[in-house]
């Protein structure tokens, strides 16, 4: 590739880096074009964008960015595939899933909710909950106790009314 062809094409690999928050960076060299397929499908159904990129090309993106991205440095080493994605944990559970039936997949290291992850720490980044999962629980916890106090208002009610009815009988 001529320098010249080189600028624009890290400008593009910046500007896909800064529309995604979460960055995995995975080695797929040693899949076959079935596999490799069914990763672009199954990475196209959960929103997450899957690109080849040069080790050198995506270093150089990486320091155009605002954020010190210089642990992701060390896994730039042989083939390079990223994985990009605005939830953090979904492209972890992607691997997780297809190195169940690929062993070939390799996880080098990601970027995800402002912090780096190396390739040993794959179980935690499946564990880590979304922004949505986090807001459907908060908003789960919030509602229990008005679900209490209306249901104890309701059974409250009846056993009051069973009382009142009872002495009136008398």
């Amino acid at each position: 590739m001529r320098k010249e062809d080189k600028g624009p094409v890290i400008e593009q690999i910046t500007a896909t880096l800064k529309e995604y928050s979460h960055i995995y960076l995975t080695e797929t060299t040693t899949l076959n074009a079935e596999k490799t397929s069914n990763l672009r499908r199954e990475c196209f159904k959960n929103d997450i964008k899957l690109l080849v990129v040069k080790n050198t090309l995506l270093k150089k993106a990486l320091e155009n960015l605002d954020a010190d991205y210089s642990s992701l440095y060390d896994s730039l080493k042989g083939s390079t595939t990223l994985m990009l994605s605005n939830t953090g944990n979904a492209p972890a559970k992607l691997i997780k899933s297809f190195k169940k039936d690929n062993d070939q997949l390799a996880f080098k290291a990601a970027y995800v909710e402002e912090s780096f992850y190396d390739a040993s720490q794959l179980d935690a980044l499946v564990a880590i909950k979304s922004k949505n999962e986090l807001i459907a629980e908060v908003i789960a916890l919030l509602q229990s106790p008005a679900k209490n106090v209306v249901s104890a208002l309701q059974s409250g009610g009846t056993t009051i009314h069973g009382v009142l009815k009872t002495l009136a009988e008398r």
